[in-house]
C-alpha cells in the first residue's frame, strides 16, 4: 500500500484519502504551485484548505496550471466563523467554489462551532450537498457535546470530525465517540506543530525503525485509523511525510506514544456552547 491507494470509506459511502496534504499558511502562488505540484508528484491527493486561509484562489490556479484532473483529487474547505448561517453559509461555499474554480467540493466543513446559528448552518449544509456544491459535510473542532447536540436536529450528521491531534492531546474519548458514531476522525497540526517532535520515547522509536520522529507519529496516526493533514512547503519533508507505509509499529510502541498524552493544545480550545451544557 502507498499513499495513494489508502483510501477510507466514509459514512455516507464515499472514499477519502486517509493522508491528505494541509495548505494553512501556504501563501503565494509560486509556494502553492510548487507544494502542490511535489505533493501529487509523490501520491498525495487530498488538499486541505478553508476560507479562514485567504488561500483559496492560489490553490485553485494551481491546480488549473498544474493541469491536475479534478476527478483525480480529493479537495477540502471549511466556511469561517464570520460565514456561518444558512443564507451567509451557502452564499460563501459558492465564492470558494469560484475561487477553486470548481463545480463542488468533496468534504466542506464547518470550521469552528459556534453558538449562534448553529443549526442554521448545518442545514445549510445539508442543503448545499443536496444540490451537490459538496459531495460529502462534515465539522472541525467539535467535541462531544457538540455533536450529541447536533444529533438533536440534523438530518444527517457529519461524516469527518476534523480536530487537533496528536502526542500529546491524544483526544482518546473523542476518538472512541467518533468511531462509535461512524464519524472519521481527521487530525489537524498532526505533529504537534513541532512540540512533540524531541521526545526521547520517539527518539529511540524512530532509530528502532529508521525513520524520523515525524514519519513515527504519522505512522501512529495511520494504524490509529485516524486521517491526517501534514503541511509542509519544503520538497524533502513533503516527500518524508508520505514515506511511511514501508514499516509498522507494535503494539507496545504505539502504547509508549499513546502515554505521551499531556492534554497540551497548541492552537485555540474550542468553545463550549453553553446553553447546551444543562442538556448534556
Amino acid at each position: 500500500m502507498d499513499i495513494k491507494d489508502n483510501l477510507l470509506t466514509l459514512a455516507d459511502g464515499n472514499k477519502m484519502p486517509q493522508e491528505g496534504f494541509g495548505l494553512y499558511k501556504v501563501d503565494g502562488q509560486e509556494t502553492m504551485n510548487q507544494a502542490v505540484s511535489k505533493a501529487y508528484e509523490i501520491g498525495y491527493r487530498l488538499f486541505d484548505t478553508a476560507q479562514l486561509y485567504g488561500n483559496e484562489q492560489e490553490v485553485g490556479n494551481a491546480f488549473k496550471q498544474l493541469a491536475i484532473p479534478r476527478d483525480n483529487i480529493f479537495v477540502t474547505t471549511k466556511v469561517a466563523e464570520g460565514n456561518q448561517g444558512y443564507e451567509k453559509a451557502i452564499e460563501s461555499v459558492k465564492e470558494s467554489l469560484h475561487k477553486l474554480q470548481m463545480d463542488y467540493v468533496d468534504l466542506l466543513l464547518v470550521h469552528w462551532p459556534i453558538e449562534r446559528s448553529f443549526f442554521d448552518t448545518w442545514r445549510a449544509f445539508e442543503e448545499m450537498k443536496k444540490a451537490g456544491l459538496t459531495r460529502s459535510i462534515g465539522v472541525s473542532n467539535y467535541q462531544m457535546i457538540h455533536l450529541q447536540y447536533l444529533a438533536t436536529q440534523a438530518s444527517e450528521m457529519p461524516v469527518v470530525d476534523q480536530i487537533e491531534l496528536h502526542p500529546l492531546l491524544t483526544q482518546k474519548p473523542l476518538l472512541q465517540f467518533n468511531r462509535q458514531h461512524q464519524i472519521v476522525t481527521q487530525a489537524w497540526s498532526p505533529l504537534g506543530r513541532g512540540a512533540v517532535l524531541n521526545e526521547s520515547i520517539l527518539k529511540d522509536i524512530a532509530v528502532a525503525h529508521d525513520k524520523s520522529t515525524a514519519q513515527v507519529i504519522l505512522r501512529w496516526h495511520l494504524q490509529n485509523g485516524v486521517s491526517f493533514i501534514p503541511k509542509s512547503v519544503h520538497e524533502e519533508r513533503i516527500a518524508q511525510n508520505a514515506d511511511i507505509y514501508d514499516f509498522e509499529l507494535s503494539a507496545q510502541e504505539m502504547a509508549q506514544i499513546d502515554s505521551l498524552n499531556a492534554y497540551h493544545r497548541t492552537g485555540r480550545e474550542p468553545e463550549l456552547v453553553y446553553e447546551y451544557n444543562k442538556q448534556y
